[in-house]
This record gives C-alpha cells, sequence and structure tokens, in this order.
C-alpha cells in the first residue's frame, strides 16, 4: 500500500498569530497579578503557580500528542494517557483550590478565567509554531541559518 504524504497544513494568518500570543499574554499576566497581590501564605501562592504551569504543560502535551497521531506520527497510549491526566488533574486542582479557597467570588473566577485563558491560548500558540515550522519547511526558499548561540571564543 501506498503511503501518501499528507500537504502541509495551511499558513496561520498573522492576525491569528498575534490573537493567540495576546490571549496567552494576557491570561497569564492576569493570572501572576493576581497572584502576585493575593493576600495569602507564599506556599498558597506557590500551588496556584505550580497547578498553572502544569495545566499550561500538560495542554501543549495533549495538543502535540493529539496532532501527531492525527499526522501518523507515532505516540504511544501512555504518552497521550499521561498527557490528558496531568491536564486533567491540574483543572481539578485548580477547581478543588479555588472552591476551597478564602477568596472572594469575584477573584476565584478572576484565577478561573486566567487560568482556562491561559490553557486555550497556549494550545492555539503550539498549533501556530508547528503550522508556522511546517509551512517553512515546505517552501523552496532555505531558511537563513543562525547565529551560534554562543559564539567560539576568539582565536588567541
Amino acid at each position: 500500500m501506498e503511503q501518501q504524504k499528507q500537504p502541509a497544513p495551511a499558513r496561520p494568518t498573522a492576525a491569528f498569530v498575534g490573537a493567540s500570543w495576546v490571549a496567552l499574554g494576557i491570561g497569564a499576566s492576569l493570572f501572576f497579578i493576581g497572584l502576585y497581590n493575593a493576600h495569602m501564605l507564599l506556599s498558597e501562592k506557590g500551588f496556584y503557580f505550580a497547578v498553572f504551569l502544569l495545566g499550561v504543560f500538560a495542554a501543549v502535551s495533549v495538543q502535540k500528542a493529539v496532532r501527531d497521531r492525527a499526522e501518523e506520527i507515532p505516540v504511544t497510549g501512555v504518552y497521550l494517557g499521561v498527557s490528558w491526566s496531568m491536564l486533567l488533574a491540574s483543572l481539578i486542582l485548580m477547581t478543588a483550590g479555588l472552591w476551597n479557597a478564602d477568596l472572594l467570588l469575584s477573584e476565584k473566577g478572576f484565577y478561573g478565567i486566567g487560568f482556562a485563558m491561559s490553557l486555550f491560548a497556549v494550545v492555539a500558540v503550539q498549533k501556530n509554531v508547528r503550522d508556522l515550522a511546517a509551512a517553512r519547511d515546505g517552501d523552496p526558499a532555505p531558511a537563513r541559518p543562525r547565529p551560534p548561540l554562543f559564539p567560539p571564543p576568539p582565536a588567541p
């Protein structure tokens, strides 16, 4: 059976790329500004910060694994399952933390919306990064080489 190469995804528009990054910036900024200004113990702030990072990382992992499978790139069921379970765990932990927090309802909503907005936006950003890379790799014009991150020391 002949395996057909799937066409490269369409290049996302600059407006969608920009909107995705702005949404991620706003969501994360809202969450972190609220966390910085909150009157809670440092350990509570650390909990919310860690759950936020877990959720963002898990959302990117789920997006990548689902897309890899759609493009017939091998992804183990274990990795996909762990990604989904960590995303679910972050949602449950954030919900339980906010439910039991000694915060005003408006503050709880503020954190919840910032978290949800960031999860959605990071998936869109990951999609755009991947689509742009695929479009770039499909372009006949070679990409300009990047300068080295750490240039070699000058010769003596």
